[in-house]
Order: C-alpha cells, then sequence, then structure tokens
C-alpha cells in the first residue's frame, strides 16, 4: 500500500472523492483518528500507535483492511492464465492453500505483491488498495476472454492478528461451512477455509501482514460491523490503526508497496526470490524472465536489507545510506521499533555492502547517523505452522 500523490496543479473539483469504507462510523464511534489512505478514510490510530502495537504483540488487534482489493479468478485455464502474469506455482496450488505473489510487468518489475489462494471453485486475490483498479485493469487486459475476474466490492476485510487471535477467534463459535472443512484450530498459516458465524458466511484465512499469527476475515459489508462488534467485546482485543499496522510490519521485515517494492525493483533484489517457484525457474514464461532469471544467476546490484541506527534519531524513506562519504543505498522505510526500543530501517543497498555486519551511515536530514547490516525480520516471526512455530 502506498498513498497516491496528487499533481499540485489539480484543482479540488479535478480530485477524486475520498471514500469511506463499511466500518467508517464504527472507527469514528470507536474514538478512530481518522485520514485519507489509498483513497479512503482510515483510521491511523485509537489509542495511540505504540500502546496499539505493543498490544498486538502480546494480546490481539483487530484491523479494517477493507480498502485492499478483493477479486476471483476463475474458468477453464484459470491457473496457467495466472501463470502468465504471476511468477509463482499457482498450477501447484492445492486448494484450502495460499501462495505469496508478484503481479510483474514486461520487463519484470512488481506491479503489485498479493496473495493468492485456490479456493477450489475460484482462486481468490487480495491485492493491494492503491494499486487495486489498475492492477483489475491489468489483469482484464492481459487474462484471456475465457477466464472471469470479479471484484468482490461488497465484501470487507478483517485482520485479527497476534498471539492470542486464534483464542478470540475460537471464542465466536465458528462452524465450518463445509461437511469435513477444517476446524478453526486445525489450520496453519497461509490456509483457507469457509466458515459460518451463526447465518454470516466468513472466509478465514490464517494469514497478516505483522508477523503475528493471525487471520484475515472476508465478510460482506453488511455483516462487517457486527463482527468487529463481537470481536472487540473480547477481553483479549482492541482496534487498531494504520500507524501500528505499518511500525509491525517494518518490525516483520516485511516490504510495502509503493514504498520497498515498486516497478523500478525486482523480485531477487527485493529479496522476493522464493516467490519464484523451481519449475517457473525451469520453465519460465513470467513477465520479464530473462531479467529476473539472469539476476538469480548472477546475483542482483543492489539488496533490500535490514539497518539498525545508532542513537534515538528516525532515518525515513529517501534517506542517503553512506559508506564513509559515498552514497550506497536509499532507505525506503523507517521508523522507531516499540518492541526494540530503537529506531530501525529497509534499505536498497549496493550488493558488495549488504553482507549482515557491515557498518554505514544514514543522513538523517544532513546528519550522519551511524547504522549497521542487520537479518531481517528484525523481530521474529510466531506463524503457526506445521510441526510447531
Amino acid at each position: 500500500m502506498s498513498d497516491t500523490q496528487t499533481d499540485l496543479n489539480d484543482t479540488e473539483d479535478d480530485l477524486p472523492p475520498t471514500l469511506a469504507l463499511p466500518l467508517d462510523a464504527w472507527h469514528r464511534a470507536h474514538g478512530g483518528r481518522m485520514v485519507e489512505f489509498a483513497g479512503y478514510w482510515m483510521p491511523v490510530q485509537f489509542e495511540g500507535i505504540i500502546a496499539e502495537h505493543l498490544w498486538t504483540r502480546s494480546h490481539a488487534g483487530l484491523f479494517d483492511v477493507s480498502h485492499m482489493g478483493q477479486l476471483t479468478v476463475s474458468g477453464e485455464g484459470a491457473a496457467a492464465a495466472l501463470e502468465t502474469l504471476l511468477p509463482g506455482d499457482i498450477a501447484g496450488l492445492k486448494p484450502g492453500k495460499m501462495r505469496y505473489s508478484l503481479l510483474l510487468d514486461e520487463f519484470g518489475g512488481i506491479l503489485d505483491d498479493l496473495i493468492v489462494t485456490n479456493r477450489g471453485d475460484d482462486f481468490y486475490l487480495v491485492v493491494n488498495g492503491a494499486t487495486k483498479w489498475d492492477d483489475i485493469g491489468h489483469l482484464r487486459e492481459y487474462l484471456a476472454d475465457e477466464i472471469t475476474l470479479n471484484h468482490l466490492d461488497e465484501h470487507g476485510l478483517l485482520a485479527l492478528q497476534g498471539p492470542a487471535a486464534a483464542e478470540a477467534l475460537v471464542a465466536l463459535r465458528l462452524k465450518p461451512a463445509t461437511d469435513g472443512g477444517p476446524e478453526l484450530n486445525a489450520m496453519v498459516f497461509m490456509e483457507a477455509a469457509a466458515f459460518l458465524w451463526g447465518e454470516v458466511s466468513l472466509g478465514v484465512t490464517r494469514s497478516g501482514y505483522t508477523g503475528e499469527d493471525g487471520f484475515e476475515i472476508s465478510v460482506s459489508a453488511d455483516d462487517i460491523a457486527a463482527l468487529a462488534d463481537a470481536l472487540c467485546a473480547l477481553p483479549q482485543v482492541k482496534p487498531i490503526g494504520l500507524g501500528a499496522r505499518d511500525s509491525l510490519r517494518l518490525e516483520a521485515g516485511l516490504p510495502l508497496y509503493g514504498h520497498d517494492l515498486s516497478t523500478e525493483t525486482e523480485p531477487v533484489e527485493a529479496g522476493l526470490a522464493f516467490t519464484i517457484s523451481k519449475r517457473r525457474r525451469i520453465e519460465g514464461g513470467f513477465p520479464g524472465a530473462e531479467r529476473i532469471l539472469e539476476s538469480l544467476g548472477e546475483g542482483p546490484a543492489r539488496r533490500r536489507l535490514g539497518l539498525a541506527l545508532e542513537g534515538r534519531m528516525a532515518a525515513r524513506e529517501g534517506a542517503v545510506v553512506l559508506l564513509g562519504d559515498t552514497p550506497v543505498g536509499v532507505v525506503t522505510s523507517g521508523g522507531f521499533s516499540p518492541s526494540l526500543e530503537r529506531p530501525i530501517a529497509m534499505a536498497y543497498v549496493d550488493a558488495p555492502h549488504s553482507a549482515v555486519g557491515t557498518s554505514l551511515f544514514i543522513d538523517v536530514r544532513g546528519r550522519k547517523i551511524a547504522a549497521s547490516v542487520v537479518p531481517m525480520p528484525f523481530i521474529p516471526h510466531r506463524y503457526v505452522r506445521k510441526g510447531g512455530l
């Protein structure tokens, strides 16, 4: 996700209106401080960013991510069609399983990062809010005519994240929507299933973008407020805003589209080579394959990496990374880590200076701040996987 910059020559009459999400009134009633983000009014915080961040790390936070695009792709040959646009093994994705992937342009640049879920009858895609209309246009242009693309614009999306997320969701007594469907507690990271909450249909995935265990829940816009009420009535759950969502994903070392990823970046330098499956590396057939496979073989010229800064001053996007006085990179995400109680950043740095332990500097408003290359994630992921965490 990223904020959309506006041409200074635009007048107010030229600007698209900021839209309200289904939970807009709910957020305001719960004290959310609303800001414009990706074309929507969204809560940046309720209680305070640091308090919300730490609550999510220790309990469970409820995030409204309804600005994200929820799409379905169906029809005979849908998997093969998606593989012409994504570098992952979509054909090998089993029903109920999910995969993180990338929508690529013809040069291998990243148009968006997304999640693909095989729901059996179709493939369910969740794309970034700021890019969803461009994504929809791109998919409609390049998918074959016999493939059906639907936008689930009457659905909202909630993310319940944190070590108490499973306990909280189990408390709602969800039932599998189909005979033989998995119980909620039996699901592991990157698995999906349909459930019923009373008579309300829910699409549930064990996933999220905080590094914590958690779930994303697709629900009709008519029912989302009732679901948010039920979850926040539980002692483990509080509503959380965009500010904490950003600091949580930064600690988790997860890239943010429009900042750490763009059409100017390719998967290998972005640290996302895992999105290119073994079969696709052999077969190719995805946009920009020649460039990306060359980068895989020879190594990229620069790499996305983590930096730990000395002192208390945070580096923000655009700050120049220095080796001595020589520029060798640029910060793409940065801020203060509430969990580590120190500033951290992600940056693209020239490959020869990207090894863990390398000492660098960051130019923060004309002041050189010492920094060192550290492994990512900054905070270990706590996903629930088969056989344990």
